[in-house]
């Protein structure tokens, strides 16, 4: 029955078991412990992480979490519920600030990567979550077409994770593909979103750096570029505030996407990356005020990838469909924010919701065609390329996993298979934990 257990170990069985534990995953894992304790199952929650913390692009490339509020003339909180816990804990551990994004695209909220790795453990412990580090999913184990079981890869060799209701938040979609899921890779039909290595830099003069126009920051950039003193593949980047004084975040490098889910391709991305990070640095020392005296404090811990693979699900988002604010029967979410496609050329193109408007984020683009016993939640959801760049934003990926966790444990409890699960029961369940799923234009 589990082919891989005479010569490998099972080291854990839970019955709800979320692989990858970023924005999407750790809230995944959150949602199904608050929806088994309010059950008063004993059920088990397992997150399984490759890093040694939690947050994922939360805590590793980032420090601002977009999506949370419509934009527009109207800013309106669309997402509640488990990511209200995250932003709590976080308020009462450090500064936290709301500020308006660079591009229009709603108001962000920002804080420190470092705490939020703090914020997101104490959580998951509080809540029973069971996390597992260090520990790299490598394959799926099937029993006919449901999961049964991953094999993980650590410093102690191969192991078995058994499990009920499996959460693929990986991001790239790893249960999925190891498990014969239909999936679309990013740059087969569209052009792949770029990759972009993020860094931080600390003894800023803010009040002078801040004192720039923007118009007058981007006309230097073009000019420095164009000049060939400098290699600047993006000339319309960024630089906020952050809750520590004195340091500044950045997104301004660009890093053609060769293929995120092959390792010699990604390893070529992180050299280019780092190495325009410092290319970027240098532009902002030199040319810049503010930043003559600026040191590099912080570079993302792996670049930061906007799309590798997205799953064919029961549903696939469109283009359409955002900028139309569809609504959905069995919407587990909602999403104000613009599509944000990051071509490979200098610029950034947007196009944006009616002001104030939705879209809903149905279940069914939550549920991947072909396995069984598995839940998908954040950037491998169901989408076309274009839906994809409005919806990954991480306050949809939170509400995905709140979705996805919520479901998984009702599954687990009620011995269903995912799919089968009628929508209003897992609205009702997502409505008591504080999830938003009417559109503020209407409600």
């Amino acid at each position: 029955m589990f082919p891989y257990t005479k010569r490998i170990p099972v080291l854990a069985e839970a019955e709800v078991v979320v692989v990858g534990a970023g924005s999407a995953g750790s809230v995944a894992a959150l949602a199904a412990a608050a929806t088994l304790a309010r059950m008063g199952s004993p059920a088990r929650v397992l997150l399984i992480e490759r890093y040694g913390f939690a947050g994922g692009t939360s805590t590793q490339v980032l420090d601002t979490f977009y999506g949370f509020y419509t934009p527009g003339s109207r800013s309106k909180k669309v997402v509640g519920g488990i990511p209200d816990r995250v932003i709590d804990r976080l308020a009462r551990l450090d500064r936290v600030i709301e500020r308006p994004n660079t591009f229009g695209a709603g108001t962000g909220v920002t804080y420190n990567p470092e705490v939020l790795k703090i914020a997101w453990e104490q959580l998951l412990l509080e809540a029973g979550v069971q996390p597992l580090y260090h520990s790299f999913v490598t394959d799926a184990i099937m029993e006919g077409d449901r999961v049964a079981g991953v094999v993980v890869d650590g410093k102690s060799g191969l192991g078995v994770i058994r499990g009920g209701i499996f959460v693929d938040a990986s991001g790239d979609a790893d249960v999925c593909a190891r498990a014969g899921v239909a999936f679309e890779r990013a740059g087969e039909i569209e052009p792949a979103q770029t990759l972009t290595t993020t860094f931080r830099l600390a003894n800023v003069d803010i009040a002078r750096a801040r004192g720039i126009p923007r118009s007058e920051f981007l006309a230097k950039l073009s000019e420095c570029a164009q000049s060939g003193q400098y290699d600047l593949p993006r000339r319309e980047g960024s630089a906020h505030i952050t809750p520590v004084d004195g340091v500044m975040a950045t997104i301004m490098t660009r890093v053609a996407a060769g293929g995120a889910t092959d390792p010699t391709e990604l390893t070529k991305a992180e050299i280019e990356g780092r190495r325009q990070a410092m290319e970027y640095q240098r532009f902002l020392r030199e040319q810049i005020p503010g930043y003559e005296r600026a040191g590099l404090s912080f570079l993302s811990t792996q670049i930061g990838v906007r799309e590798t693979r997205r799953v064919y699900g029961e549903y696939r988002l469109s283009r359409e469909d955002v900028l139309s604010a569809r609504k959905f029967p069995d919407v587990v979410g909602l999403c104000g924010a613009p599509i944000e496609d990051h071509h490979s050329g200098r610029d950034t193109n947007w196009a944006y919701l009616p002001d104030g408007e939705t879209v809903d984020i149905p279940f069914r683009c939550l549920l991947p065609l072909g396995a069984e016993g598995l839940v998908v939640a954040g950037r491998c959801f169901s989408a076309t390329h274009d839906a994809h760049a409005s919806v990954r934003s991480m306050a949809q990926c939170m509400a995905m996993g709140q979705a996805a966790g919520c479901a998984a444990a009702l599954c687990a409890v009620e011995k269903t298979a995912p799919r089968l699960l009628p929508a209003p029961r897992l609205q009702d369940e997502l409505r008591r934990l504080g999830a938003i799923l009417e559109s503020p234009a209407t409600a």
